[in-house]
């Protein structure tokens, strides 16, 4: 072999082993601080936003809130009126779990104006209602119970 084929060879090497370098940093960095929002919005969700209301108040019997039953964060609670809930380790989440088998963004509660469903957000362990694994949204009621990785949250008033 020539000495010129000798250094690109080399050179793609080095080439070779600092993409993967920058793309294993550029994992550990997404994985630490998550993905990137873009923040443009546009004029159809100001409006929306300018536009929503309050929400209607609880009828006697819903839940108002979701407890913590199980797990590390044991007896918080987060409202149900400040709906939709985001579920994680992420710090954007309203109910955030220090937990090693929940995702940075696991799962989210929601409304859909009587009724409260669960939904998993393509979490790597799952989302529980019972003891069955959800792959839609799912309804609940009072007292449901949900597990997340440990943890397991109930609806109550």
């Amino acid at each position: 072999m020539s000495e010129l084929t000798l250094v690109l060879i080399r050179f793609a090497y080095l080439a070779v082993l600092w993409i993967f370098v920058l793309a294993a940093i550029s994992v550990v960095r997404s994985d630490m601080f998550g993905a990137r929002v873009p923040r443009q919005e546009t004029q159809e969700r100001r409006a929306s936003r300018q536009k929503r209301t309050k929400p209607p108040k609880p009828r006697r019997g819903d839940p108002t809130q979701v407890v913590i039953v199980e797990g590390g964060n044991k007896g918080e609670s987060a409202a149900l009126a400040d709906a939709p809930l985001l579920i994680g380790r992420g710090t954007d989440a309203a109910i955030r779990l220090d937990d090693d088998y929940v995702s940075t963004r696991h799962a989210r509660i929601a409304s859909d104006g009587d009724q409260w469903f669960v939904e998993d957000l393509g979490s790597t362990n799952g989302t529980y209602v019972g003891s069955r694994r959800i792959s839609q949204p799912m309804a609940l009621g009072l007292g449901s119970q949900v597990r997340i990785g440990k943890t397991i949250l109930e609806l109550r008033k």
